[in-house]
C-alpha cells in the first residue's frame, strides 16, 4: 500500500499493478529504456503518481509502452544490475546514471545503391544529427529535432 499526500491530507492507494511483459506475462526480466509523461489521452493523465513507460522484455524480446506507477517504475530500475545501456527521460539521454551532454551536431547523408538500371541522377537525403557524450566517453548520435519558429 501507497501513502501519498495530495493538498495536504494523506490518502492511502493500492499498490499498483505490477508492470509485466504483455506477452509472456514475465515481469522479472523488464528493462526500462524510457520514461515520459502521459498522453494527454490517457485515463490517468493529470496524475502526478503516473508516467508513460516503455520497456523490452529480454525473455521475449517484445518491447512494450504503457502507462504505469512511478513507484512500480524505480522498483524496476533499482533492481541490482537492472541498469540500461541509455536511458531516455523525457527529452534527457542518461548513461551511466547521469544525463549525457550535447556535444555538437552532425549532418549526415544517407543513400543506397540502386542495381537495377542506371539512375539519371544521384538523390541525397541528409539528416541533422546531435551529438550526445557521457562523462565516461560513451558518445551517440541522434536525429536532430527541428527547432519551430
Amino acid at each position: 500500500m501507497t501513502v501519498r499526500a495530495d493538498d495536504d491530507t494523506l490518502s492511502q492507494s493500492p499498490p499498483p499493478d505490477p508492470l509485466k511483459c504483455l506477452t509472456c506475462g514475465n515481469g522479472d526480466t523488464l528493462e526500462i529504456t524510457a520514461i515520459d509523461a502521459l498522453d494527454a489521452g490517457s485515463p490517468f493523465a493529470g496524475s502526478p503518481f503516473m508516467v508513460a513507460v516503455t520497456f523490452t522484455c529480454s525473455e521475449c524480446g517484445v518491447p512494450c509502452t504503457r502507462d504505469a506507477d512511478v513507484s512500480e517504475v524505480a522498483r524496476i530500475l533499482n533492481r541490482p544490475g537492472n541498469t540500461p545501456e541509455v536511458l531516455v527521460f523525457g527529452s534527457h539521454y542518461i548513461h551511466c546514471g547521469r544525463p549525457m551532454a550535447a556535444v555538437g551536431t552532425e549532418l549526415r547523408s544517407v543513400h543506397g545503391s540502386y542495381s537495377y538500371r542506371q539512375v539519371p541522377e544521384a538523390l541525397s537525403v541528409y539528416l541533422s544529427t546531435r551529438v550526445l557524450r557521457c562523462v565516461c566517453g560513451f558518445q551517440m548520435e541522434i536525429p536532430d529535432a527541428p527547432t519551430l519558429r
